[in-house]
């Protein structure tokens, strides 16, 4: 998977302040002032929080300073957070929302405003959610069995602002975040499409399991994808130099034997692939921020080989990693078309 991503410029294109002045809010409020500052790295990708009750928007930038973005927060919207890169936090005066990556949460606000920060120096991705309460309140209710219990209170029409613990991202929802972007209906379907997607990720997140016995098969399945997770965590961790399968079976808690077998079974890969798949997404990121040279980059992500990596690159996105950073869109998609 390939993202596109910008670094902050003191003066951002006049095509990117007109769209963020556009972007259907209420007089009173707008995102622009803060994304402004990201350029082109924050995208509408549907919906409009006044008309529709709903708004997904995808970020993608690289940022030198600290970023507040606690002012794009719309108030009296309840918004969900998708993370895959970076590290950022949102904070209440008794509580924080500890964003790393692959994890999300939710958060709204009332009074008093909530705090919010994102880490300079680091390339930010995330997808967020923003849901009006009378959008919600046709799909939930505060007696819903499993509801977060912070959610109750603000669903019954309390001035309060609160925070989630944040959770761990399963695959399943970090596919839906490509997804997201690349809608798989037709330009008349997307209305109905993304207003599902929203209330699927609203029922992941804002609810919690309900405290009873738990099944031994839903037990092992939970313990399962916990698992997946911690592999692909330690891969990311050690890309050029990945700890032997042994290893891994050892800190995650079970056989390599089985561990290879959950993990085919929960990917539909194996570990070697999804450690090729993570090397070349690492790849391409370090290739397009321009400040290593190929044979650099390939030992950078575990390749000794130069002629290997360069193979592996071209199978993976269509054209030699030299030529990547001029490449055309189809060919740095080409992962995508191919899945």
């Amino acid at each position: 998977m390939c993202y596109r991503y910008v670094v902050v410029t003191a003066e951002p294109p006049i095509e990117v302040r007109r769209r963020a002045g556009k972007s259907g809010r209420k007089a009173g409020f707008t995102e622009a002032g803060v994304w402004e500052t990201v350029g082109g790295g924050w995208r509408q990708l549907h919906g409009n929080f006044s008309d529709l009750g709903f708004s997904v928007e995808w970020h993608d930038f690289q940022t030198t300073r600290n970023l507040d973005w606690s002012r794009s927060f719309h108030p009296g919207s309840i918004e969900i957070c998708l993370n895959i890169l970076g590290n950022g936090e949102v904070k209440t005066q008794k509580r924080e929302l500890i964003l790393g990556p692959s994890t999300g949460g939710f958060y709204f606000q009332t009074l008093p405003r909530l705090s919010a920060l994102r880490n300079g120096g680091e390339r930010h991705q995330f997808i967020t959610i923003e849901l009006a309460p009378v959008f919600l309140r046709q799909y939930l209710a505060a007696s819903d069995e499993g509801l977060h219990p912070r959610l109750k209170s603000f669903l019954g029409g309390k001035n309060i602002s609160e925070v989630s613990e944040p959770i761990h991202l399963e695959s399943e929802q970090q596919q839906m975040v490509a997804s997201l972007q690349h809608p798989p209906v037709h330009v008349g379907g997307r209305r109905l499409w993304y207003q599902a997607k929203a209330l699927e990720i609203a029922a992941a997140v804002l609810y919690q399991p309900v405290l009873r016995e738990e099944l031994f098969c839903d037990r092992q399945k939970r313990l399962s994808q916990e698992r997946v997770q911690k592999v692909i965590a330690i891969l990311k961790e050690n890309l050029s130099e990945p700890p032997p399968l042994e290893e891994i079976g050892r800190r995650v808690g079970c056989s390599h034997f089985y561990l290879s077998r959950i993990f085919t079974q929960a990917m539909g890969k194996t570990i070697s692939a999804q450690l090729r798949d993570l090397r070349m997404e690492r790849a391409a990121a370090l290739l397009r921020d321009g400040r290593m040279n190929v044979t650099e980059v390939a030992l950078e992500v575990g390749y000794s080989s130069l002629s290997h990596f360069s193979t592996a690159f071209h199978q993976e996105f269509g054209c030699c990693p030299g030529l990547y950073p001029m490449a055309t869109i189809v060919q740095r998609n080409a992962k995508s078309l191919r899945s």
